[in-house]
């Protein structure tokens, strides 16, 4: 049985990942983490208002949150010797780097998106990039979301971008803004363009663009569902983990 301390439980995502778990077997919510802290007589857990607060037992955190509440967490997690999964999106570089130093002390998993298939995408294009970026083919990357998301580009996209800048010899600068452009498209650089609206849970779709042939690698997002699921799939692999900074992709190889 894998106990699970949700923090952000009355979040969207909080939400998801509730219904989720009453499905998943040998999996439970042993406690919830939310600054509202309020009484809700229909959840089977105590809800506290903060880690530190948390008197429950638990295996591992699953954090959905706000950036500016991660910190915190961590430090609390420390303390309780809690592994984490960071599903929290944007983090600043200074955050990011308190998660890297912080992993030094408990298992933390951390990734720009829980999804199983973005996951696979990543090494999708990364493939696809070492083949044909030095062939001269562009790479253009497209994100969609709904109209409530507030930061842009998505984490997503960076992290994708990133990726493919990994397995180049020279990293690509990238470009999200051509509206003021007087030259023509740079070899050297990776567009990244962000749309918004309706309801959109989530669409990336990476574009290699040569002078006679297109390849795209497309993922969409149905619902938050796939993001509760590799959430899930992280926090059973990551409380039997030793100190350390861990990502989808051990999920993935652990499959």
């Amino acid at each position: 049985m894998t106990k699970i301390i949700l923090h952000g439980c009355f979040g969207k995502m909080g939400q998801t990942i509730r219904q989720l778990v009453k499905e998943t077997p040998d999996m439970e919510i042993s406690a919830g983490i939310d600054s509202a802290a309020k009484t809700d007589e229909t959840l089977d857990f105590p809800v506290f208002a903060s880690l530190s607060d948390c008197s429950a037992d638990g295996d591992v955190i699953v954090d959905f949150s706000v950036a500016a509440a991660v910190r915190p967490l961590l430090e609390a997690a420390i303390v309780k010797k809690l592994p984490v999964v960071v599903c929290t999106t944007g983090l600043s570089a200074e955050d990011i780097a308190f998660v890297q130093a912080s992993a030094k002390k408990i298992p933390i998993l951390f990734s720009a998106n829980m999804s199983l298939g973005i996951n696979l995408m990543v090494s999708l294009v990364q493939k696809a990039a070492q083949v044909l970026a030095g062939s001269g083919f562009d790479i253009e990357i497209i994100e969609k979301h709904h109209n409530r998301k507030k930061d842009a580009p998505s984490g997503t996209a960076l992290y994708l971008a990133d990726s493919i800048n990994q397995v180049l010899p020279q990293a690509y600068a990238y470009n999200y803004d051509r509206s003021a452009g007087t030259e023509p498209r740079r070899q050297d650089e990776i567009g990244i363009l962000s749309l918004r609206g309706g309801n959109i849970a989530g669409e990336h779709q990476v574009i290699f663009a040569g002078e006679d042939e297109i390849l795209e690698i497309h993922h969409k997002a149905g619902s938050r569902r796939i993001f509760a699921v590799g959430a899930v799939k992280a926090a059973a692999f990551l409380k039997n983990q030793v100190p350390g900074l861990y990502s989808m992709s051990d999920v993935i190889a652990g499959e």
